[in-house]
């Protein structure tokens, strides 16, 4: 039995489809891609430079000229990746609340997305990937062959970030995590390129009362099932 050559999971911050997708990188020895890290890399080196990420043709230039790279874990301290920016490992950096304000501008600008859709598509359709991000299912990857969109509400997954952020001894504020994840879910789902929505053929989790284990076992036995039917190869 063959195995899906490109999972694609979507849905919104917090929801788990990062702790999901490393887990069945791991399992079935795929490459993990978490696409959203380009955006804050992209969204991370514009408040380095004192740019504005409200400024579209700014954010383009540099999403155009930035180097970036996404390379296997160096470093034992829960990261997933390292998130290299011109030379700099910015792997948490990337992750800081200034960034979480941001991100969602930034990725709503259509020339940002324009000058990042490639590189993303390129290594997806290498095929062999669980590749996660908001738009992969419904643009970059829409010929994936299992699509999980997995959702929960903003309460659960603000508890959720605020109990990572405590974990790696961050500084915290639950309220202030909620406020700006609504903030976020608005953004993303009205921008005019590329809206957070499920594909309409995904698989919608709702993992408000699921743990990952949980979730990992769903996700898994949708991937047994597909493999008793012929899947679809890209050309």
């Amino acid at each position: 039995m063959s195995k899906p050559l490109i999972i694609a999971i979507d849905g919104p911050a917090a929801s788990g489809k990062s702790t999901l997708a490393r887990r069945l990188a791991r399992a079935l020895d795929y490459l993990y891609f978490d696409t959203g890290v380009l955006y804050r890399a992209v969204t991370w080196a514009a408040l380095q430079r004192g740019l504005s990420p409200a400024d579209e043709a700014a954010m383009t230039r540099l999403a155009e000229t930035l180097d970036m790279d996404v390379r296997p874990p160096s470093q034992d301290d829960g990261r997933s990746n390292d998130v290299w920016v011109d030379g700099q490992d910015v792997t948490w950096a990337v992750r800081s609340p200034e960034v979480d304000a941001w991100v969602s501008v930034v990725a709503a600008h259509p020339g940002v997305r324009r000058a990042l859709v490639d590189v993303q598509r390129r290594i997806g359709q290498a095929g062999r990937v669980v590749m996660v991000g908001r738009d992969i299912g419904t643009v970059i990857l829409p010929d994936a062959d299992l699509k999980i969109y997995l959702d929960a509400s903003a309460e659960e997954r603000a508890r959720r970030r605020y109990l990572e952020a405590k974990a790696r001894g961050q500084d915290a504020d639950y309220d202030e995590i909620l406020a700006a994840l609504r903030e976020r879910d608005r953004l993303d789902a009205s921008r005019a390129v590329a809206p957070l929505r499920p594909a309409a053929d995904a698989v919608v989790l709702q993992t408000d009362d699921l743990d990952a284990d949980q979730v990992f076992a769903k996700v898994m036995a949708l991937i047994q099932a597909r493999n008793s039917a012929p899947l679809r190869r890209l050309p």
